[in-house]
Order: C-alpha cells, then structure tokens, then sequence
C-alpha cells in the first residue's frame, strides 16, 4: 500500500488558517509540514523594512501557535529558499510543495525557478490565489492589455462573477514525521533576529494585534461601527473612521475574499456591483488594491522607475536637509509634522495624511518619490510594493491614473478640512512655542514645482 501523501506547505505573505489555498489543499490530501523559510535577500532590492520585520516577528508567533493548536509545528528555516525545501523534502520523504502565490517581480522570479527545481526533481510543486480577489492575469482590457486607468479597471471587476467565498480553516491538521535526520536546523522565531536592537517599538504594540486573530477582531469591528460611515470618515485623520486592515492583508492575516463578503454580508448579501453608499467605497478601496497589484504584474520595473517615461527627466532636487526635516517631521507644517511622526510612532499613517505628506515631498520639495518610497518602505508596518509602489507614482504623477503633478496640496488647506478641530495634529505634532517655521513658503514651491514640471512637457533632458 502506497504511503499517504505528504505536503510542505511554504507560508509566505499567507499568515493564517483561514481561507488559505495551498494549506487547504495540503490539508485534504494528508500529512503536511508547515514551513516558514526567511531569505529577505531574495527579496533585493525590497527586502523587507524594519516596521515589517517587527510585525512579521509578532504575526509569526500568532501563526505558530495557531498551527501547534490544530496538530502540527510550524518549522522555521533560513534560506535559500530552494534549499531549505529540498532539504525538508528529503527529510520528511514529501510528494508535494504548495504555496499560495505572491506579485513582486524578485519573488515570481525566485519561484518560477523553484517550482521548475522542485518539479525537475520529481516532486509536485503547486501553488493558489490566496492574496488577491482575481489574479492579475485574469483581468485585461478588450485588446487583451493590462489597465493602467483605475475606474474601468473596477467596471471590469465588478462585472465578473463575486469572488468565490471564503473556506473554513482546517479543524485538524495532521503532521508528518521526519524519515530521515534533520537537514537543516531548525530555528525559533527569535533566532531570526527580526526585532529591532534597540526597542522602538512600544507604541507600535500598543496599537496593533498582529496576527490572524487580531486581524478578524479589527474586521468585525469595522463592520460593526465603521462601514456604514466610512464614505464620510475615512478623510478624517482625527476620527477613527478606516478599518486599519492593511498590515492584516499585506501579511495574509486575513483574506480579500473575507472581507469581500464580509461586507456583502453586512448589506443583506446584495451583490457587490448594486452596493452603493460607504460599503461601496469601501470595496472599492478592496478594487484599488487589487489595481495596485494589476500594475505591479504588468509593470515589475515601477518600484525603481516611473510607468510614465517622459517624468524620468524630472529635475528633482538634492535636498538632504529638506528630506530629513519631512523624514522627522520638522518641516514647519502640522499636519505634514503630526502625519510623519505618527508613523515614526505606530508604524502607519491615515491614508488622507499619506496623500498630503507625500504632496510636499514631491512638490514642496522637489525630493523624488523614490525618497519617499523608500522611507514607508522600512517604517510601514504595512508596507506593500504594490501598494507603496502605487500611491508614491499617484502623488508625483508619474503612474497609471496619476494626479497629475500640477494638482498641488496646499497642506494648510487640507489641515483645514480633514482637521478642523486640530486634534490630530496635537496629538502627533503639538502646537507649542517651540513649534518650527515652515522649511519652505508653500507659495514660492508651488511656482518652483510647476516651474520644474515644464521639463517634462518639453523633452528637455
């Protein structure tokens, strides 16, 4: 009688039981061994940052517990990735690898290469859609193109069948045994060394519950109280109006599909394309991610260069001291001040406030949206290349469906409207004596800024 099956399922940016392909898979054809491999190397040049390492940390412990309840041991290797899998095949004598599939250029490079290795080798190595309500390359315009405009992109999701509904974890895991001796040393979470040496961190966990169970806490609150005004909530920085779910899907906490129809649900099941009101901004936020990811798929270049060509002749400013002061939050501007230190704080920013805060680097300052990048990049704990990748070409105008760059944010104004009580930028700014000049006369940037955008317009180089 031919052995039971045994599968490595390679968790990734898939930290949870629930609603997860490859492990639901895995887990109907028996035994299965849980793995979690650390290479950020393979990740190069966006590996990840040292917010996302502090949660990762967090949401690990959450996901091994999780796994040591329903019958089997998460194993922790280091990479490379190709070898610790090999290694773990051979010793626990597997049939089959699964994954659920992850969108950065680095990474679908990394596992088209693993998944030929593994397959070469005489083992089946799948992998699923667990991150996304439709896979980028399901969704293209009539000629068969990638959409680079946001509004048709969301006409064509919601013109598609709902996404399939979410599967149930599984209640009882089965684990497989070693067959042969360790190939590699098993590590523990904290043998990665992801949190950082000197301890940053105390607001970030205060504010946040990584891990599968936060992830569904925050989800079941927000549909409670907050999507019924999120239309009206979500610009305002000094209200808690979001759902505060991005680090929760970025790290597969919880799936799109989940919340999908958590929605749904919460409007008496109506489908997703004759919701209107805040539920519908709210999935349509669902549709920008998924447009972010689109982009991403078709683009792998944007996360170091502009979709749009002709702004790669943009004459950005060497500024270190302006780039600094935004960094810290020293730039004279509250609500820019109040937004950039609460994300030194807490590891995220409202989303509002991203927009206004990445405006002035960009247009203020003149500093590219490369700078800008790059510092969500280690300081979100949500932090996401498809997304980060998105927002910062949105405000330099640059991307697909950009703002165009002429549309400067007058950071008084907009602390005006989102803020008008100051309550926001108290909490994170204050207002004291103390409180430093403006860096820049936002009139005089404004000129500069359009000045620069000229030579764009004209092809000089």
């Amino acid at each position: 009688m031919p052995a039971a099956p045994v599968t490595l399922v390679w968790f990734r940016h898939d930290l949870r039981l629930d609603d997860n392909p490859a492990l639901a898979a895995a887990a109907a054809r028996g035994a299965i061994v849980p793995v979690f491999i650390w290479a950020p190397e393979e990740e190069s040049p966006w590996e990840p940052g040292a917010a996302s390492r502090w949660w990762l940390h967090q949401s690990l412990g959450e996901l091994s517990a999780a796994l040591e309840k329903a019958g089997t041991p998460l194993v922790i290797r280091r990479g490379p990735s190709l070898e610790a899998l090999r290694g773990l095949a051979a010793e626990f004598s597997a049939t089959h690898v699964a994954w659920n599939r992850r969108y950065e250029p680095a990474v679908i490079k990394r596992d088209t290469v693993i998944k030929k290795s593994l397959t070469d080798e005489g083992l089946v190595a799948e992998s699923f859609n667990g991150s996304l309500l439709f896979e980028p390359m399901q969704v293209a315009t009539k000629e068969g193109k990638p959409y680079q405009v946001f509004t048709p992109f969301w006409r064509s999701l919601l013109a598609r069948d709902e996404p399939a509904g979410p599967g149930a974890a599984p209640r009882k895991l089965h684990a497989a045994a070693a067959t042969s001796k360790p190939s590699g040393k098993t590590l523990t979470i904290d043998a990665l060394q992801l949190l950082p040496p000197i301890d940053w961190a105390g607001t970030m966990r205060t504010s946040w519950t990584p891990g599968e169970a936060g992830a569904r806490h925050r989800l079941k609150t927000f549909i409670a109280k907050g999507v019924a005004s999120y239309g009206t909530e979500r610009d305002r920085p000094d209200h808690e109006g979001t759902s505060s779910l991005s680090p929760h899907l970025h790290f597969g906490e919880i799936s799109p599909r989940r919340v999908w129809h958590a929605v749904r649900e919460a409007v008496g099941g109506t489908a997703a394309a004759r919701i209107t009101g805040s539920p519908e901004v709210y999935l349509r936020e669902l549709g920008w991610r998924e447009f972010a990811n689109h982009l991403l798929y078709h683009f792998p270049h944007t996360p170091d260069a502009p979709l749009r060509a002709d702004y790669a002749r943009f004459p950005w400013a060497n500024d270190p001291v302006g780039l600094r002061a935004w960094q810290r939050g020293r730039t004279g501007y509250p609500i820019v001040d109040a937004g950039m230190r609460q994300l030194y704080a807490t590891g995220w920013m409202h989303n509002r406030v991203r927009m206004i805060v990445a405006s002035f680097l960009v247009k203020d300052l003149r500093i590219t949206w490369l700078e800008g990048a790059r510092w969500f990049w280690d300081t979100l704990v949500d932090a996401d290349l498809a997304a980060n990748t998105l927002g910062w070409q949105w405000a330099a105008g640059c991307g697909a469906d950009a703002a165009p760059y002429f549309r400067i944010f007058n950071p008084t104004s907009q602390a005006e409207k989102f803020d008008p009580d100051q309550a926001y930028v108290r909490q994170w700014a204050g207002l004291g004596r103390d409180y430093p000049e403006p860096i820049v006369d936002h009139a005089e940037a404004r000129k500069l800024a359009l000045e620069a955008l000229k030579v764009v317009s004209s092809g000089r180089k």
